[in-house]
């Protein structure tokens, strides 16, 4: 098994209930949630003119490996009902990869360590908190 940091974000529609749900379809795929960080409001990030997110962070244990784990939560994304708008737009969930044990994956569509995340402070805040 590997360990895994996932961020889930939402600022459609019930933003609490699209998390709940995404951590729910998350175990369901085989994907165990080890611990989870709290829920923060967070201001959205280059395109401002949108709701606020709320935004969570995981760590979870799985036997997928990093493309099948992309894979696995795009589906997940889509399963929920996310609608392909504008990057960095508004959406119902969110399903970041943010880490993959100490592994550095730069393949086409597929960065781990998350491309953005030295840029996105209350990522790095909550993975801190479940860290500690």
């Amino acid at each position: 098994m590997s360990r895994a940091w996932l961020a889930l974000g939402s600022n459609l529609g019930n933003r609490d209930r699209y998390l709940a749900r995404a951590r729910t379809a998350l175990a369901g795929a085989g994907v165990h949630i080890v611990r989870e960080s709290r829920v923060a409001e967070t201001a959205p990030v280059g395109i401002t003119d949108q709701p606020a997110f709320l935004n969570q962070v995981l760590e979870v244990e799985t036997a997928l490996d990093p493309r099948p784990l992309l894979q696995t939560v795009k589906r997940i994304e889509q399963d929920l009902g996310r609608q392909p708008r504008l990057r960095w737009g508004p959406r119902e969930i969110d399903i970041d990869i943010l880490r993959y044990d100490e592994r550095k994956v730069d393949e086409p569509g597929l960065h781990i360590p998350h491309a953005e995340l030295q840029n996105r402070p209350f990522l790095l805040d909550l993975l801190t908190e479940i860290s500690a």
